[in-house]
């Protein structure tokens, strides 16, 4: 497996922020860890980059401990941080051979490596712009360029698409999805944004520290039953428990919305309307989301 993690704990003082975390990534995989903020996965990302040790537990990257064999986890890992960690006063090109030179790249090698990314990332007309004068999307594509010149086999992302536009974000997938398939590329990201969580081949939903369900995003899917019915009402609690015993459905309410989980909902939008005449404010019908698995799976929705 390109990342193992087993039964890995971490704590801050009283404060459990990792309980018992098992999963596997396989070779070739973009695999996502899909949660709100504070459920985890940051401090599992830190542990994977061996920028932090864990409590307990053990995880591997490419065949290596990250508490025991920090330095071989390395020199097979490329990082893309959340933050950015270009040096914006520098050029494309200065910045990578930076990068470059802490892995012991020099000369003929590093001028090929830095040709190889800055071809394959689309930045080759870009190696001499001052960092700070690109937009945020060619930004990113740089991070992910210095991140691989060395040529790792795992790629971790950290909440990649923060602070892009839904067109960056997309185009950014785009790359990201090229480099598995043209690379062989193994990609751990971050996420709690669900466009981008969709595009992954695994995710694993992580919730308060804990590990809540892992699949591919269609299969999560699949475990919601039927459509999903969305409505907003004045009268919400007598609402609900009319609900529960016309329709024999069991609506959920959260934040002031209710969630009806039904086969054939469009049929049953009318009848709603004809039963409590008056009391629904909104209605609408959506096929099933992972904001829907995680809200089904935790009784909270991922945005908490």
């Amino acid at each position: 497996m390109a990342i193992a993690v087993e039964n890995l704990t971490h704590r801050y003082g009283d404060r459990v922020a990792l309980s018992g975390v098992s999963f596997q990534v396989a070779p070739k995989t973009i695999f996502g860890l899909l949660g709100p903020n504070g459920g985890g996965k940051s401090t599992l990302f830190r542990i994977l980059a061996t920028m932090m040790e864990a409590t307990s537990g053990t995880a591997r990257v490419a065949g290596y401990d990250v508490g025991t064999r920090p330095h071989e986890v390395r020199r097979r890992l490329g990082v893309v941080f959340q933050s950015h960690s270009l040096d914006k006063k520098l050029t494309v090109s200065e910045n990578l051979v930076a990068q470059g030179h802490m892995y012991g790249l020099t000369g003929a090698r590093l001028r090929e490596r830095m040709e190889a990314m800055l071809s394959r990332l689309g930045l080759a007309d870009r190696r001499g712009d001052i960092v700070q004068t690109l937009s945020g999307g060619l930004m990113r594509r740089v991070e992910i360029a210095k991140a691989l010149l060395h040529e790792p086999e795992v790629l971790l992302m950290d909440e990649p698409s923060t602070g892009l536009d839904p067109g960056v974000r997309r185009e950014l997938m785009d790359y990201i999805h090229d480099l598995r398939t043209r690379q062989g590329l193994t990609v751990l990201l971050t996420t709690h944004i669900l466009e981008e969580a969709e595009r992954c081949d695994r995710l694993l939903l992580l919730h308060r520290g804990r590990a809540v369900i892992e699949g591919a995003p269609a299969d999560l899917k699949s475990r919601v039953g039927g459509d999903v019915v969305v409505l907003e009402s004045r009268e919400m609690d007598a609402l609900r428990r009319g609900i529960e015993e016309k329709f024999r459905l069991r609506p959920v309410v959260n934040d002031g919305v209710m969630r009806i989980e039904a086969e054939g909902a469009h049929r049953l939008v009318p009848e709603l309307f004809e039963a409590f005449p008056g009391a629904i404010r909104s209605i609408a019908v959506h096929r099933p989301t992972l904001e829907d698995v995680f809200l089904n799976e935790t009784g909270e929705n991922i945005s908490a």
